[in-house]
C-alpha cells in the first residue's frame, strides 16, 4: 500500500488482499475503464488486478460539452467504470453518466459504476421545506443512464444504498486506516466521533481497535459548513484521541473538535477520514498544529498544493480491486470486512 506523507512517498504495512489466480487479464470478458476524476487510483486498481485500463477518447467541445468514445469492443463484456464524483462535481458526474451510456449503447453485458467518492450524498433527506434530496436524484440518474450495479466506498449515509433499485456494494476504507494505525503502536487510544451522527461509524472503528473506548463531541450546526462545538462526552484526558469521520470538507468540524479535545486534556490527536474533499480553508485549518497526523485515503486525488507536513494519504486500490474481482467472480464482498 503506497502512503503519501506530505510530499514524500513512504511505505506502510500492506493490507493483505491478493486476487485468486488466474489473473484477470486472462479473462477477456472483463473491462476496466477510468474517467478523468482519479486516473492514478484507477491505474493502481488495474495493476492490482493484473490488467490494463481500456482505451477511451475523452474530450470537451468548445462550449464545455463532454464527448466520450470507447476505443475497443465491449460487446458482451462486464465493464467497470471508475469515477469518483469529486471536484468539479458536476463535470465528473456528467462524465460518468456519459461513460455509462456509451457502454450501454456498445452492448456491454453488465455495467458497474465504481464510485470511490459518492458526491451529493449530504442531502440524503429533507430537513426543511422545499429541499431537494440530491442523493436520491443522483441515484436515479446513474440508474437511468444504464448502470446495472454500483460499487461505492464509505457513503455519507448508509441509507443511500436504498435509493437504488439495482445491486449496490458498499465497501469501507477503514481496514486500510486501521492497518496503518496498528503499525504506529499507539497507546491509550480513545476513538472520538466528531458529531452524534457519526457514532455508529466511530463505534465500529473502535471495536476493531481492540474495543477502544468511545467519546462523542456534542455540536450544534448553525449552517452548512459552519459548526459550533460545545463539549466532549467521554473521558479523553491523557489519551491518544483518534477522530473518525467519512470526509473532511472545509475541516471546520474536525479542527474545532481537535481543539476541544486538547482543552479536555488529550495527549495526542489524530484525524482519520476516507474522503479528502479539502475545500478552502481546510488546509490552513488542518495544518495549524492541532493534529499529530491527518490520515486520509486516495478516493479523491490530493493535489500537490494540498500537501502539508501532517498529511498521510493511504491507497484503497487493493480494497476496490479485490471487490471488483469478487463481484466478477460472484464471491462474497462482505466477508472481506469480517
Amino acid at each position: 500500500m503506497n502512503t503519501l506523507r506530505g510530499s514524500a512517498v513512504i511505505r506502510s504495512a500492506t493490507l493483505t488482499l491478493q486476487p485468486t489466480p488466474p489473473v484477470l487479464c486472462a479473462n477477456n470478458r472483463l473491462r476496466l475503464f477510468s474517467g478523468t476524476a482519479n486516473v492514478p487510483l484507477a491505474q493502481e486498481i488495474a495493476r492490482y488486478l493484473g490488467m490494463d485500463l481500456g482505451p477511451m477518447i475523452h474530450k470537451h467541445f468548445a462550449d464545455g460539452e463532454i464527448y466520450i468514445q470507447i476505443q475497443e469492443s465491449i460487446r458482451g463484456c462486464d465493464v467497470y467504470l471508475i469515477q469518483p464524483s469529486c471536484r468539479p462535481v458536476n463535470d465528473h458526474l456528467m462524465e460518468l453518466l456519459i461513460m455509462i451510456d456509451a457502454c450501454r449503447r456498445a452492448s456491454a453485458r453488465q455495467i458497474t459504476a465504481v464510485i470511490p467518492y459518492y458526491g451529493y450524498a449530504r442531502a440524503d433527506r429533507k430537513t426543511a421545506g422545499r429541499e431537494s434530496i440530491t442523493a436520491k436524484l443522483v441515484a436515479n440518474l446513474i440508474t437511468e443512464a444504464g448502470a446495472n450495479r454500483v460499487l461505492a466506498m464509505d457513503l455519507h449515509s448508509a441509507q443511500i444504498q436504498g435509493y437504488f433499485d439495482i445491486p449496490f456494494d458498499h465497501v469501507y476504507g477503514s481496514p486500510v486506516i486501521l492497518d496503518y494505525l496498528a503499525s504506529k503502536n499507539l497507546s491509550d487510544i480513545v476513538v472520538v466521533s466528531p458529531d452524534v451522527g457519526g457514532v455508529a461509524r466511530a463505534r465500529a472503528f473502535a471495536k476493531k481497535l481492540d474495543d477502544a473506548p468511545l467519546a462523542i463531541i456534542d455540536k450544534r450546526r448553525q449552517a452548512h459548513n459552519v459548526a459550533e462545538v460545545l463539549n466532549v462526552i467521554g473521558d479523553v484526558a491523557g489519551k491518544t484521541a483518534v477522530l473518525v469521520d467519512d470526509m473532511i470538507d472545509t475541516g471546520g468540524t474536525i479542527t474545532e473538535g481537535a481543539r476541544l479535545l486538547r482543552k479536555e486534556g488529550a495527549r495526542q490527536v489524530y484525524a482519520c477520514a476516507t474522503h479528502a474533499v479539502f475545500s478552502p480553508p481546510a488546509i490552513e485549518r488542518l495544518s495549524s498544529g492541532v493534529f499529530e497526523e491527518v490520515i486520509v485515503t486516495n478516493t479523491i486525488p490530493v493535489r500537490e498544493e494540498h500537501n502539508f507536513e501532517q498529511l498521510t494519504v493511504l491507497s484503497v486500490a487493493n480494497v476496490l480491486g479485490e471487490t471488483i474481482w469478487r463481484i466478477h467472480e460472484d464471491s462474497s464482498v462482505s466477508s472481506m470486512f469480517h
